[in-house]
């Protein structure tokens, strides 16, 4: 069976790791989100993890979550670096903002071992999101190279204010088409979702979205790499905030006809902490999970 890796996006994080959402602990042991990601990855049959970490934040972040999985699954840790990959790109010293997620990546290239899935760290996606992708990026498929989770809409949602989504178009066959940027999207009194930008516009709750979960072949790496300096190029104007999306290379490979995607539905109810309120009801989730038995109490014991 093919090798498989699961690519985590961490490299957001910043050194105060008490204090920051991506790592607070949610669960009854002291685990985070991230943990849990792990652990179904592992449930699901993924062979290696790879942790995409700023390299000033190396020491603390194998303290607490490194130190937790190392025995239980093989991982690797990359560096995301403003000098990886940019040769030729005028990155200003005064820039502190990483460069996006799509460099990001491009920087745990050495690291990764066959087909992958990249999540983001602070996500909670469920087993089944995990199992779906390890069955893709095993099986072959010549058709697709490449495939995505979509969330229902309305499994994707906080009560304690709007959030942003990237709204999915698919083919009757369930092929990736596009991926639109909504913001101030939220469930309002009267039960209906709506995106509040600019007019109001109605979404239905099954509407597919992208919470950056993706599976790729390795092919991914030199389109990205084709792409990032033209980026930056492009953006020159922008150079202190301008950030290379992973989305913004599969539409790209979409549209060039480079790639067809595979949109893997999920009932999975998504949760994260968006607005500092939220942490009380992903607290609440995780134990209801634990109290039907799908995690243990002490999730690593």
């Amino acid at each position: 069976m093919k090798k498989t890796t699961l690519v985590i996006l961490a490299a957001g994080m910043g050194s105060r790791y008490g204090g920051l959402k991506q790592l607070d602990p949610i669960g009854p042991s002291g685990e985070f989100i991230i943990d849990y990601s792990i652990f179904d990855a592992i449930r699901a049959g993924f062979d290696k993890i790879v942790f995409i970490i700023k390299e000033e934040n190396y020491n603390l972040f194998h303290e607490t979550v490194g130190k937790r999985v190392e025995t239980k699954i093989d991982i690797a840790y990359a560096f995301q670096k403003f000098e990886s990959y940019t040769e030729g790109i005028d990155i200003p010293k005064e820039r502190t903002k990483p460069l996006g997620t799509a460099h990001a990546l491009l920087c745990a290239k050495d690291v990764t071992e066959g087909n992958f899935a990249v999540i983001n760290a602070d996500d909670y996606y469920g087993y089944e999101t995990f199992k779906q992708l390890h069955e893709f990026l095993v099986k072959e498929d010549d058709e697709y190279k490449y495939c995505m989770v979509g969330f229902k809409l309305s499994n994707t949602l906080t009560e304690n204010g709007t959030v942003s989504r990237g709204v999915c178009k698919t083919s009757s066959n369930g092929e990736l088409l596009s991926v639109t940027e909504m913001t101030k999207i939220k469930c309002d009194e009267d039960g209906i979702i709506r995106n509040h930008e600019g007019k109001d516009q109605k979404l239905d709750n099954d509407t597919p979205v992208s919470m950056n979960c993706w599976g790729f072949t390795p092919d991914i790496f030199e389109s990205i790499q084709q792409k990032l300096k033209p980026f930056f190029e492009q953006h020159k104007d922008d150079i202190m905030k301008a950030e290379f999306f992973l989305p913004s290379v599969v539409a790209d490979d979409i549209r060039d006809g480079v790639c067809h995607v595979k949109v893997l539905k999920t009932s999975e109810k998504w949760f994260g902490v968006t607005y500092k309120e939220d942490k009380e009801a992903v607290v609440r989730s995780i134990k209801e999970k634990i109290d039907s038995s799908l995690y243990p109490d002490d999730l690593w014991a």
